[in-house]
């Protein structure tokens, strides 16, 4: 069995694989699952995981063969976070872009290092003006003036979510043009 708390507050048992009303079941789970997620990820980006995790259910063919739906739904959030940390750990070395924006070399540095620095800083010039508009905002906002992700979002009114995708496609981009230059 499981419980359900109604809108009015009155708690509810039904039995497993007995018809249940999604909204019960999202009612009842909502405030656990996102402490749980909150835990995993922080409270950032747990609410969009939270929202994630029902729509996976709402996608359901057939909902109402879930057996136990709140453990069923703490599985799908279990395996969401896991994801994201998993992608986060992955996205770090995208966002770790200080090796390829060195300082230019001084005056009396030799003449093929000053060229291979002028060779590389047009390759990014070009990658990065080849990068949508709001994904080079983003870039730029956040390597050329050092603003903190959470703000980025902030203040383009986009999900963090969304500014890791922006960077990650620069990163790419940027990284390929690069490595073509090596080629």
């Amino acid at each position: 069995m499981f419980s359900t708390v109604s809108s009015s507050g009155e708690q509810s048992h039904a039995p497993v694989g007995e018809a249940y009303s999604l909204r019960e079941v999202f009612l009842s789970s909502r405030g656990d699952l996102l402490r749980y997620l909150t835990r995993k990820v922080g409270s950032t980006d747990a609410p969009d995981l939270l929202q994630e995790t029902f729509v996976r259910v709402v996608r359901l063919e057939k909902p109402e063969r879930i057996n136990d739906p709140p453990a069923f739904l703490k599985t799908i959030a279990t395996n969401l976070a896991r994801d994201f940390v998993r992608r986060r750990r992955t996205e770090a070395g995208y966002i770790q872009f200080g090796d390829y924006l060195v300082e230019a070399p001084s005056a009396d540095a030799p003449a093929d290092e000053r060229l291979d620095y002028e060779r590389k800083s047009r390759l990014l010039d070009v990658a990065v003006s080849s990068l949508p508009p709001r994904c080079r905002e983003v870039f730029k906002l956040h390597i050329y003036e050092d603003v903190p992700l959470h703000e980025i979002a902030r203040k383009l009114e986009i999900s963090d979510r969304m500014v890791r995708k922006h960077l990650s496609l620069a990163f790419r981009t940027c990284r390929a043009a690069l490595k073509s230059s090596l080629e």
